[in-house]
C-alpha cells in the first residue's frame, strides 16, 4: 500500500470509529418540534431523540465527517468516479465494484452485482416507470377532532374528509371520488346553498413554501377548482368554513386558528383567488363553530369555549359582534355546536348537555333546555320536517324532538366501540348520516339502527401487510385496533361480526408491526411493548404470544419457506424463531447481535440462508439467522437474490434518496412481485412509484399525495395490481391502482 492510501485510510478509520463510538439507541419520547417529523414508533427517535439532540459526539461525529470528506478529496483513487448526491460526495470504486454514499455524514457501503461492475454509471439517470398509480380507495375518516363535516350531496354521494383528501362516496353504488387539490390537512368543509359547490380548509403544512393555510372552492360534479382564496393570506388553520345563504352564497366566512381566531368575510366569486371583505378578532378562546344564519342576510354566528357570539355584516364591509349573554343562568365551558330552526331562532349546545335557544335577532336566552344528554352535545340538526335531532359525544345517543323541542321519546343508541357523536348530517328519506370520535362513519335511523357505512383507525398506523395469496391486507396501530380489508370490495373482511368481539380483535396493545406466513394463514402482530402475537388470519384464534426485550418489534417477517420467524426490535436486536409447520408453536432460536441502532427493515433471501437488515444508523448488515450470526463480508452478498426488498438501504436503492437526505425520510419501500417496480414512503407524505432497481443517484419517479403526515408503510398487494400506503398522524389507509 502506498504512503498515501496508508495514510487516508488510517486516518480514515480512525475518523469513523470515533464518530461511531456512542450507542445510537434512543428510549426516550421524540421531542421534534416538527409536526411531521420521523417516527420510528412511540418511544424513541435516533435522529431527534434528546439523547442525541446537540450532544457532543454528534458534534464530534459532524467535525470528523468533515474532515473525513477532505480527506476523501485529497486522497482518493484515481478509479473513484464522483457524483453529488445525498448529504456527501457519492463515489463508484471500479476495482472494487462497490459505490460508498453517505446519509447524515455516514458512509454506507454498497456492492455492485456482479453483471452491472463494468457497465455501473453513477451519472445515468434512471427514467421514471410506465406505471402509474391511481388513488383508488380510502379508508377512514376524520371524526376524532373535527365538526360538520359529513354531509349529503344531490349526486346521492356523501362528502366528507380524511388526510388530505375529500372524499366522495356513492353508498348505493359503494364508490368513491376523490378532490385531491389540497396538500395538507383538510380541517373544516362547508357546502354552498346550491348543494353543488363546496369550500373547504386546510391547514398549514411542514413546508410553508408548498402548503400555506388555504380554502379551495371547488365543484362536486366535476371536481375541478373555481378558486384558491386565501393563500399567504392565513397565519393558522383554517378550522371553520360556512357559505352565506339568504343571499344564495356570495359570501364565504372562515376563522383560522391563531391566538384570536380571526374571522374572515370573502367575496369568494369575484376572481379565482376571492376578495376578502374584511377581517378582524373573533376570540382569544377556542372557536368550534361558525354558521351563517338562514334567513338573516349578513348575520353569523360563532361559538366555542364559554361564549357564543352574534355578527352582523354592514353594508360597508364591516363586522360587529354582540356576545351572548347568559345572564343568571351558569356558563357551559364550551357552546359546541350552533343549528337553526325553521322560525330562524339559534340554537346551540353546551358540554352540559343542554340546548339554549336564542330568540331570532337577539343575543338572550329564550328558553333553556336541560340535561338532555350526559357530557356534551357535539351536534344538532333541524331536519325539513321541522324536527330536531340531537347527538351526545360522551353518552353516545341520538335523541329527537320535535319542532318545539318537546322530546318525543324516540332515541338511538350508538355502540361504544363506535365512539361518541361527532356530527349528525340529514340523508336520504329517514336516514341519518352519523360520524364518530373513532372516525366511524354510521348510516341508518332511530327506528333501525345504525350500520357502519365506513371504519378506520383512530390512532397512528405503523402495521402494514398484504396477504401472500388473496387481495386482502391487514393493518394494526397505536390504538390496538388489528383489522383485516379486502382490496376488491373495499371493506372490512371481520365486518360481519359487527357489535361482536370477533369484528375487530381488539389486541390490548398499541401495534407496531404484522407479518403473514407464506401461506397467508397466520399473522404475527408486533407490538410496542415487545410483546408479540400469533393469530390465525381467519377466525383470529391466538395461537400464542411471547415477549422479546420491552421495546417496539418495529418489524416480523417470515422466511419463505416459514419455518423461521424474525423480529426486529427497537433494542437493536433480531430475534430468532424456529416454527412448526402450521405456524401455531415457536421456538426461539436465539438473538442476532451487531447492530448499533434500532431495527428498522429485514429482507429474507430468495432460498431462506440469509437475512440482510437495516438499523437506524443507516447500517445494512447481513446475517445467518439459523444460528443468528453476522456475516461481515458483505461483498458475497452483491449476487444474492432476496425474495423481498424492504430495505431502504441497499444497493438497489440508492436513488430513492433525495438530495440532501438525512436518513429518516424515507419510512419504508416495496418491491412489487415482478420485479419491476418499487414503492416509497416518506415523511412528507407521499407515495412515490420509482422502476426497480432504482440503483442511480437521483432516480427519476411519479409522486401522489393523499397523506397528510408521514407516510409509515407501503406494500404492493398479491398480483401487483393494486397498492396500499398507511399514515401516521392522519390515520387513514389509502389503496391505489397500477395502471
Amino acid at each position: 500500500m502506498s504512503m498515501i492510501r496508508y495514510y487516508y485510510f488510517i486516518n480514515y478509520e480512525f475518523a469513523i470509529s470515533i464518530a461511531r463510538s456512542p450507542t445510537t439507541r434512543s428510549n426516550g419520547p421524540p421531542q421534534s418540534s416538527l409536526r411531521r417529523a420521523k417516527r420510528w414508533s412511540s418511544t424513541g427517535d435516533f435522529t431527534h431523540s434528546p439523547q442525541n439532540q446537540g450532544s457532543n459526539s454528534q458534534l464530534v461525529g459532524a467535525r470528523l465527517s468533515a474532515s473525513t470528506k477532505s480527506l476523501f478529496n485529497l486522497f482518493k483513487p484515481a478509479v473513484l468516479n464522483n457524483v453529488k448526491h445525498g448529504t456527501r460526495d457519492m463515489q463508484y470504486n471500479e476495482e472494487e465494484g462497490t459505490v460508498r454514499m453517505y446519509l447524515r455524514g455516514r458512509p454506507v457501503v454498497l456492492y455492485v452485482p456482479t453483471p452491472m461492475i463494468d457497465h455501473y454509471d453513477l451519472h445515468k439517470v434512471t427514467t421514471p416507470p410506465q406505471s402509474k398509480l391511481k388513488l383508488d380507495w380510502v379508508y377512514g375518516y376524520r371524526g376524532r377532532d373535527c365538526r360538520s363535516n359529513l354531509h349529503l350531496l344531490p349526486t346521492g354521494e356523501i362528502v366528507y374528509f380524511v388526510a388530505a383528501v375529500v372524499v366522495l362516496y356513492n353508498m348505493e353504488e359503494h364508490s368513491q371520488r376523490h378532490y385531491l387539490g389540497h396538500t395538507d390537512d383538510v380541517k373544516c368543509i362547508a357546502i354552498h346553498p346550491n348543494k353543488l359547490v363546496v369550500a373547504t380548509g386546510q391547514t398549514c403544512g411542514l413546508d410553508r413554501r408548498d402548503t400555506l393555510p388555504h380554502i379551495r372552492i371547488w365543484n362536486s360534479v366535476s371536481l375541478a377548482t373555481l378558486s384558491v382564496i386565501g393563500n399567504g393570506e392565513f397565519d393558522g388553520s383554517i378550522c371553520c368554513l360556512s357559505f352565506s345563504k339568504a343571499d344564495g352564497g356570495n359570501y364565504l366566512c372562515a376563522i383560522d386558528e391563531t391566538s384570536d381566531h380571526n374571522i374572515s368575510i370573502w367575496d369568494w366569486q369575484k376572481s379565482d383567488k376571492g376578495s376578502k371583505l374584511t377581517e378582524t378578532k373573533c376570540s382569544v378562546d377556542t372557536v368550534v363553530c361558525a354558521e351563517w344564519h338562514p334567513l338573516e342576510r349578513n348575520q353569523i354566528v360563532s361559538c366555542g369555549k364559554g361564549h357564543v357570539s352574534f355578527w352582523s355584516l354592514d353594508n360597508g364591509g364591516m363586522l360587529y359582534k354582540r356576545m351572548g349573554i347568559f345572564e343568571s343562568r351558569e356558563k357551559p365551558r364550551y357552546v359546541t355546536c350552533v343549528a337553526f330552526n325553521q322560525n330562524g331562532d339559534v340554537l346551540t349546545g353546551d358540554s352540559n348537555g343542554n340546548i339554549i335557544i336564542w330568540a331570532r335577532g337577539t343575543n338572550t336566552i329564550f328558553r333553556l333546555v336541560r340535561n338532555l344528554h350526559e357530557g356534551s352535545i357535539f351536534s344538532i340538526c333541524v331536519l325539513k320536517n321541522g324536527n330536531v335531532i340531537t347527538g351526545g359525544g360522551k353518552d353516545g345517543r341520538i335523541l329527537l324532538f320535535d319542532g318545539s323541542l318537546n322530546p318525543t321519546g324516540e332515541a338511538a343508541q350508538i355502540e361504544d366501540h363506535f365512539g361518541g357523536i361527532r356530527t349528525l348530517s340529514e340523508g336520504r328519506g329517514s336516514q341519518l348520516l352519523v360520524g364518530t370520535t373513532k372516525n366511524c362513519i354510521l348510516i341508518g335511523d332511530i327506528e333501525m339502527g345504525f350500520n357502519p357505512a365506513m371504519l378506520g383507525h383512530t390512532e397512528e398506523v405503523w402495521g402494514l401487510a398484504a396477504h401472500p395469496t388473496l387481495p386482502q391486507f391487514a393493518t394494526a396501530g397505536h390504538d390496538r385496533l388489528l383489522q383485516m380489508w379486502d382490496s376488491l370490495s373495499h371493506t372490512v373482511v371481520w365486518s360481519k361480526d359487527i357489535g361482536n368481539s370477533d369484528f375487530e380483535i381488539s389486541i390490548q396493545e398499541q401495534a407496531q408491526s404484522i407479518g403473514f406466513s407464506p401461506d397467508g394463514t397466520v399473522m404475527v402482530v408486533g407490538c410496542v411493548s415487545g410483546k408479540w402475537l400469533a393469530i390465525d388470519s381467519e377466525t383470529r384464534e391466538l395461537y400464542t404470544h411471547h415477549t422479546d426485550g420491552s421495546e417496539p418489534i418495529q418489524v416480523v417477517t417470515f422466511s419463505p419457506s416459514g419455518n423461521l420467524l424474525v423480529l426486529g426490535s427497537r433494542d437493536n436486536y433480531i430475534y430468532v424463531y424456529q416454527v412448526n409447520e402450521d405456524a401455531t408453536k415457536y421456538s426461539r432460536v436465539g438473538r442476532c447481535m451487531g447492530h448499533s441502532s434500532f431495527i428498522t427493515h429485514l429482507d429474507w433471501s430468495v432460498d431462506g440462508q440469509y437475512l440482510r437488515s437495516n438499523s437506524g444508523d443507516y447500517e445494512l448488515l447481513f446475517w445467518n439467522p439459523g444460528i443468528c450470526r453476522q456475516i461481515s463480508q458483505s461483498s458475497i452478498f452483491r449476487d444474492v437474490d432476496w425474495a423481498t426488498h424492504t430495505c431502504i438501504i441497499s444497493f438497489e436503492t440508492i436513488g430513492i434518496w433525495p438530495e440532501g437526505a438525512d436518513g429518516t425520510d424515507i419510512n419504508n419501500c416495496s418491491r412489487s412481485g415482478d420485479g419491476k417496480l418499487l414503492a416509497t414512503g416518506d415523511d412528507f407524505g407521499k407515495v412515490k412509484l420509482f422502476s426497480h432497481p432504482a440503483c442511480q443517484p437521483k432516480s427519476l419517479y411519479h409522486s401522489y399525495g393523499g397523506h397528510s403526515s408521514h407516510v409509515t408503510n407501503v406494500s404492493f398487494l398479491q398480483d401487483d395490481t393494486r397498492l396500499v400506503s398507511t399514515g401516521g398522524g392522519d390515520t387513514s389507509v389509502l389503496q391505489w391502482v397500477v395502471n
